[in-house]
């Protein structure tokens, strides 16, 4: 990268050097949000032709991801935009202000799930034709299962913390969805009409955990965690090599991701009477070896002697 002389030495390291959001997160974040108007619809309709709570706490949920969708475009454009003057590290973290985001709406239809549960158990209301809502509730609980399936896959292959939380929403929705079809159902065939807010009272609890845990990810990510224990065997792997080979040392090494992003700080001990070409030589093989083993990683080197 050239620098500005009127503003400083460039930034410099490696990796794909490229904005832009990978095509298949895009598209699979435009079909997340298809599921969710999809989803929404047959709910608000399956809630309206029955007056059921549990319907309506579903229909709640898919306001929710329809939201998150929107929310997780938005974060996927921001993180794909490269370092500038502003942000030297590029924009990785901002999906995990998306994940973020998507928990804590989480936790807000929770408590708008239970507050309805909790004022239909104490005046409950017969449903009316429970066998329309529970095929139009049973649909969607098909949607958002195959799409939130094929979220958390993808999301995980391509480490977007914005894919795999869409889809671990998305499925959150289909728990919710099953638990409400199971209340309705035994309130149609048993009659007991204070099953179907218990049911949405349980299912409203139980997505909490969900939150949470969308919630405790993104701040571990905002905090600058270190990469996970398979990619760090990568990278040691790669120094032990050069460890044998050019006998050089390495300082601690310092990892940390952001998004989809991953960053690896290095300190090189080489042997003092290495002209500065070979230093840099080495450093250079370095990072595109780095670079083969972690796709898209950005490597810093600084290079120093051995006896200094």
């Amino acid at each position: 990268m050239d620098a500005d002389p009127a503003e400083g030495p460039a930034l410099v390291g490696t990796g794909d050097g490229k904005g832009g959001v990978p095509p298949v997160l895009m598209r699979l974040m435009f079909l997340s949000l298809a599921a969710a108007l999809v989803t929404m619809a047959l709910k608000a309709l399956a809630a309206l032709l029955t007056g059921s709570v549990g319907f309506l706490s579903d229909a709640l949920e898919s306001v929710v991801n329809l939201v998150a969708a929107v929310v997780g475009i938005l974060a996927l454009r921001t993180a794909a935009r490269p370092a500038d003057r502003e942000h030297h590290f590029g924009h990785g973290k901002a999906e995990y202000l998306s994940a973020a985001v998507e928990g804590g709406m989480i936790f807000g239809a929770s408590v708008a799930i239970v507050w309805s549960a909790v004022e239909r158990l104490l005046e409950p209301i017969p449903l009316e034709r429970p066998a329309i809502g529970l095929v139009l509730s049973g649909v969607a609980a098909l949607v958002n299962l195959v799409v939130g399936t094929v979220l958390i896959r993808v999301g995980r292959r391509h480490r977007s913390p914005t894919l795999v939380a869409d889809g671990k929403h998305l499925m959150t929705d289909v728990w919710t969805s099953g638990g409400v079809l199971v209340g309705v159902g035994a309130v149609a065939l048993f009659g007991w009409e204070r099953l179907d807010p218990i049911v949405a009272l349980l299912v409203g609890v139980n997505i909490l955990g969900t939150g949470y845990m969308l919630l405790r990810r993104s701040v571990m990510g905002l905090l600058d965690t270190a990469l996970p224990p398979e990619d760090s065997a990568k990278v040691k792997a790669v120094i032990e090599r050069y460890c044998e080979l050019e006998h050089v040392r390495f300082g601690p090494i310092q990892t940390r991701e952001a998004g989809r992003q991953r960053f690896i700080h290095l300190t090189v001990r080489v042997p003092g009477d290495w002209s500065v070409r070979r230093g840099h030589d080495l450093a250079d093989r370095l990072e595109r070896d780095l670079a083969a083993e972690l796709p898209g990683a950005v490597t810093y080197t600084h290079v120093e002697p051995l006896d200094g």
